[in-house]
């Protein structure tokens, strides 16, 4: 396997689709995360709610570089049901990183989370922040969901598609 695989060219390498959706997560969520501090921050929405925009910003910029460099090779041949399979995989994330985040915020889903009652950071972080360290744990594992998630149900080959792929290059 060259260098050159790694960035260029369509595959079906579960490990270099990996390396290629952890930088199309890493842009994702620089503007997920982008959204919805700059809601919080500036316009004082709440954390749950300014997650909800932030991750429509998040799933449009993944759904777009994810189709046209990391799996180029979808299950469904319609774009719009592609679209909305990834998005409902993503939504089970939003509802995850509700879930995630709630420990962690003062006007979460649930009320005040049960870190900020605590305020088990003590002075090293204001309670006010920790929705930021919630958010991250969050981008971890939900991106875990997400990746495997979309591999298994919408990009990864059946086992008809790739006999019939492997007969074809035999030929």
């Amino acid at each position: 396997m060259k260098l050159k695989d790694w960035f260029v060219g369509d595959t079906d390498n579960t490990l270099i689709q990996f390396f290629r959706s952890l930088f199309v997560g890493g842009v994702a969520t620089l503007a997920d995360m982008g959204v919805m501090v700059f809601l919080r921050e500036v316009f004082g929405v709440s954390e749950s709610i300014a997650a909800v925009f932030a991750f429509i910003v998040g799933l449009a910029v993944n759904y777009i570089i994810s189709t046209f460099w990391v799996f180029a090779k979808a299950k469904v041949k319609n774009r719009a049901a592609d679209f909305i399979a990834f998005g409902v995989i993503g939504v089970i994330g939003l509802g995850l990183t509700q879930l995630i985040i709630a420990p962690f915020s003062v006007e979460g889903i649930f009320g005040k989370g049960i870190l900020v009652q605590y305020s088990v950071f003590g002075s090293l972080i204001p309670a006010d922040k920790y929705y930021i360290i919630g958010k991250m744990l969050a981008v971890v594992l939900v991106y875990m969901w997400n990746f495997f998630a979309r591999k298994f149900f919408l990009y990864n080959k059946s086992e008809k598609t790739q006999a019939q792929e492997n007969t074809a290059s035999d030929s």
